[in-house]
């Protein structure tokens, strides 16, 4: 099944009490904006080529839209070809992973080690030092310049 923001059903999610930051959905809908909301908490997937953060090339920080977790250095970002923003390494202890088979095969999903939020995925296709694109979706979070 391919995930997108038009009209796609929201996914459940793995047990989000087990990450440091839990808030009721209420909250989680307030925070965030309705595609913040349906990628992050919802597990869905913004289309290609529409995040205003694949075009961000200045020095500082994506962090999490949910909760301002620092996820990614931009030194870290490259241009994928995919449409969606791209890293090869998170910052440590950013982010955790998950096996996923919403697509009918196994795929390894990225999100906050914080709040829990889906982030992307992760394939091994990704330039040196290691290998990794980290694929994420832009709506999933924000950039703090340095």
């Amino acid at each position: 099944m391919t995930l997108g923001l038009a009209g796609a059903a929201l996914i459940p999610t793995r047990a989000w009490a087990a990450f440091p930051l839990t808030l009721p959905d209420a909250e989680w809908r307030k925070r965030l904006t309705p595609a913040q909301y349906n990628i992050l908490r919802g597990k869905q997937t913004e289309y290609p080529f529409t995040s205003p953060l694949l075009k961000e090339h200045r020095k500082g920080t994506f962090v999490c839209a949910a909760d301002n977790h620092p996820l990614f250095a931009s030194f870290t970002k490259f241009d994928s070809g995919t449409g969606w923003p791209s890293f090869w390494r998170p910052l440590d202890g950013a982010v955790g992973t998950s096996t996923d088979h919403e697509l009918g095969y196994a795929r390894t999903e990225v999100h906050c080690a914080q709040c829990g939020g889906h982030l992307g995925h992760v394939f091994d296709d990704g330039p040196r030092p290691t290998g990794l694109r980290y694929c994420m979706n832009g709506a999933a979070m924000k950039f703090i310049p340095a």
